[in-house]
């Protein structure tokens, strides 16, 4: 009884601050980025070929990333939206494949460590990739799709610096998945096959030793009035392996792009001595 009565004064502290940071003295701007991603590709799929094609990829994204309505100060909501598309080709050149995709990422992340400039967080991610390899080459199986639903985790560690008088804020993104379902048909099974009903085993569980993905990004925004220029390098990693057929997706990316906070102020609502909480 008494550890119950301590957790429910716990939640209800928790909610009366909670209520607390939600009065309109307290706002909590978005920090978007809108971005260009370019860079080389290295595509794999025994489904289509034994072979490893190489190439380029390309990707646009959104990213937004702000303060938690129910816990400001301690947890911020990141969300990343992106279109990629591959192009490579075999190792004589004679053989094209590419690769078209929708990757969603939505984090809540905890802040666990403040300091002056320095800031770092870390929490639970959960992904949905959908997308296809093409192959022109392959008359009768020409195309493998890919779709996968994860849960992991999720960081990232920001410092505030200075180039001269310019204000530079560094970034290091990385997400892991740990564990979901992702979709693989048998080796040599058709997808006109799966559309008359061979649908059993499709859906694969998702670990470590037949899924796995690293998406780490490092990059710099350079303060330039009210928006930033954001620089920096992607890394995107993806292995996959079940019913004889393994699958590999391996991008090195520059990014470019612009970032920057904007608020919603209702005046109505609107505070004179407003406190501001900033996601980075």
């Amino acid at each position: 009884m008494k550890q119950l009565l301590a957790i429910l004064l716990t939640l209800s502290a928790a909610i009366t601050a909670a209520a607390g940071d939600t009065d309109s003295t307290l706002l909590r701007p978005v920090h978007a980025a809108y971005t260009v991603e370019a860079g080389s590709a290295h595509l794999a799929d025994t489904y289509l070929t034994p072979l490893r094609y190489s190439g380029w990829s390309a990707s646009l994204r959104y990213s937004r990333m702000q303060a938690t309505r129910f816990n400001p100060r301690d947890w911020v909501l990141r969300m990343d939206f992106a279109a990629d598309v591959s192009r490579t080709l075999n190792p004589v050149r004679n053989a094209t494949m590419w690769y078209w995709g929708l990757d969603f990422t939505a984090a809540l992340m905890r802040r666990v460590w403040h300091r002056g400039r320095f800031s770092a967080m870390v929490g639970p991610d959960i992904d949905l990739t959908l997308g296809a390899l093409y192959s022109p080459r392959n008359g009768n199986n020409p195309v493998a799709a890919k779709a996968a639903v994860t849960v992991g985790v999720a960081g990232q560690m920001s410092y505030a610096a200075r180039i001269g008088r310019i204000p530079v804020t560094l970034l290091w993104q990385p997400a892991l998945p740990v564990t979901g379902v992702f979709f693989s048909p048998d080796y040599g099974q058709l997808y006109y096959e799966i559309y008359l009903g061979e649908r059993s085993g499709l859906a694969r569980a998702a670990w470590w030793g037949n899924h796995f993905r690293l998406d780490n990004l490092i990059a710099a925004d350079i303060r330039l009035g009210g928006t930033s220029l954001r620089i920096g390098y992607r890394l995107d990693y993806l292995s996959q392996s079940a019913s004889h057929i393994t699958s590999r997706t391996i991008t090195h990316a520059a990014v470019i792009g612009i970032t920057g906070e904007w608020l919603s102020v209702n005046p109505r609502r609107a505070s004179a001595d407003p406190r501001i909480i900033s996601p980075l």
